[in-house]
C-alpha cells in the first residue's frame, strides 16, 4: 500500500471536501470521470503562487473514492512546499487514477487523462508518480504539452527515480552530520521500507557507501531481486519499527509514523522517499522533538524528482539538475540547525521557510 493511512469512515463524517483538513485551502480540485475509457481521476491544484502547479499522477486501486481524495488533497498540498523550499518557480499539484495500474491502464485511458490535464490550460502539468512509467507520460505528451519526464528520446529529462533517490541521500547524509557529527554512512545500519524504482536506487548509494542495509517490502520478488543485486538483508521480523537501527527510510507508505508506530521506533534518523510521513505533521513531528529523533523532512529531500523533472520546462542541463539536487544536503542542515535554534519540529521549520517564499512572491503580485 502506497497511499497514506485514514479512518474513511472519519473522513464521510466530515464535512464534504471542504471541511476536510487536508483541503487545506486548495485553489481548484478537478474530478475526471469518462465511461468509455473507464477513467475515474482526481486533480488537487493547491496553490499556483510561485507558478504552474506540477506534480505527478498516481495509478492506484484505492478502497474507495474518500481515500483517493484524501491522498490527491495531501500530495498536492506537499508538492507547495517541496516547490517552494527547493528554490523553484511551480505551484504545487497532483494527480490520482483509481484503478489497478497493472490490468486497468490503457494507451486510450492515458490520452483521456492527458485531455482533461489540457483542458486546464496549463495550470496543472502532470508527471509520473507510482503506478505510472516514463511511457505513460509520453503518451499524455501526445495529446497536450503539459507533462514533464518524457523519455529522453523525446527530449525529455527521463525517469525522474533516480534522481529523487540521490536527493534523499543527500539528505540523509546531511541529518547524519547533524546527528552524529559525521556524514559518512559507513557502518551505519539503515532500515530502507519500500524498494520500487526510488527505494532500490536510495539502496544502490547506500550499499556504494559502506552501509548496513536491511530491506523490506510486500513483494518477496522484489525482495530476492535486490538482494542479489547489493547483498543487502532482506528483514524477517514482525516489527520493523521497533528494531535497532540508525536511521529509518520509508520509500513507499505514508503516514508510517503514526499512534502506533512512533513510540515502538528505535531509529535516530528519519531520512526516506515516502510522501507525508507524519501521520499528524504537528502531533507526531512534536513526539520525535522530544525524543531526540532528527526527522528530515520527507518534501524537502525527496524533491530531486521534481528537480529533475523542471529542467524540461526551464531547459537546464544534467550538471545543473545534480547541482541542485546536491544542495538538499545544504537545505537539510539549514532546517535541522534552525529547528534546534527556535525549539520547533524539523517539519516546522522547513514550512516556515516554504511559506515564507510564498508569502514573499504573494505580496510581490499584488504590488
Amino acid at each position: 500500500m502506497v497511499t497514506d493511512v485514514i479512518n474513511t469512515k472519519d473522513l464521510q463524517k466530515a464535512d464534504p471536501v471542504f471541511g476536510q483538513q487536508s483541503f487545506d485551502n486548495h485553489e481548484q480540485v478537478v474530478f475526471c470521470n469518462d465511461k468509455d475509457t473507464g477513467l475515474k481521476a482526481i486533480i488537487g491544484i493547491h496553490n499556483t503562487v510561485l507558478g504552474p502547479a506540477l506534480g505527478g499522477t498516481r495509478m492506484w486501486a484505492y478502497q474507495n473514492e474518500w481515500e483517493a481524495l484524501n491522498d490527491v488533497l495531501r500530495l498536492s498540498r506537499g508538492m507547495t512546499f517541496k516547490s517552494a523550499i527547493t528554490g523553484l518557480n511551480l505551484g504545487g499539484g497532483k494527480a490520482v487514477i483509481i484503478g489497478d495500474a497493472k490490468t486497468q491502464k490503457t494507451p486510450e485511458l492515458m490520452k483521456k487523462f492527458g485531455e482533461f490535464v489540457h483542458s486546464l490550460n496549463g495550470k496543472y502539468i502532470t508527471a509520473e508518480d507510482v503506478g505510472m512509467t516514463t511511457a505513460d507520460m509520453d503518451t499524455v505528451r501526445e495529446v497536450t504539452p503539459y507533462v514533464t519526464g518524457i523519455s529522453e528520446s523525446k527530449g525529455g529529462a527521463g525517469n525522474p527515480s533516480p534522481i529523487t533517490a540521490y536527493g534523499v541521500f543527500m539528505g540523509m547524509k546531511a541529518a547524519a552530520k547533524f546527528k552524529f557529527g559525521s556524514d559518512v554512512l559507513e557502518g551505519r545500519s539503515v532500515f530502507v521500507q519500500g524498494i520500487g524504482h526510488v527505494g532500490e536506487a536510495l539502496v544502490e548509494h547506500l550499499v556504494d557507501e559502506g552501509a548496513n542495509v536491511t530491506i523490506a517490502d510486500i513483494s518477496q520478488e522484489r525482495l530476492e531481486e535486490v538482494r542479489a543485486k547489493y547483498g543487502v538483508t532482506i528483514y524477517g521480523g514482525k516489527n520493523l519499527y521497533a528494531e535497532e537501527m540508525d536511521i529509518y527510510a520509508p520509500c513507499a507508505l505514508g503516514a508510517t509514523i503514526n499512534d502506533d508506530t512512533i513510540y515502538n521506533l528505535k531509529a535516530s534518523i528519519i531520512a526516506g522517499a515516502a510522501n507525508n510521513q507524519l501521520a499528524q505533521e504537528e502531533k507526531h513531528g512534536k513526539i520525535l522533538q522530544e525524543r531526540g529523533i532528527v526527522y528530515a523532512p520527507d518534501f524537502l529531500i525527496n524533491a530531486g524528482g521534481i528537480i529533475n523533472v523542471y529542467a524540461e520546462l526551464e531547459g537546464y542541463d544534467r550538471k545543473e539538475i545534480m547541482r541542485k539536487t546536491e544542495n538538499i544536503y545544504n537545505t537539510t542542515l539549514e532546517i535541522l540547525s534552525n529547528a534546534q535554534t527556535h525549539n520547533i519540529t524539523t517539519n516546522h521549520a522547513a514550512l516556515n521557510i516554504a511559506q515564507s517564499r510564498i508569502d514573499a512572491r504573494k505580496k510581490e503580485n499584488s504590488k
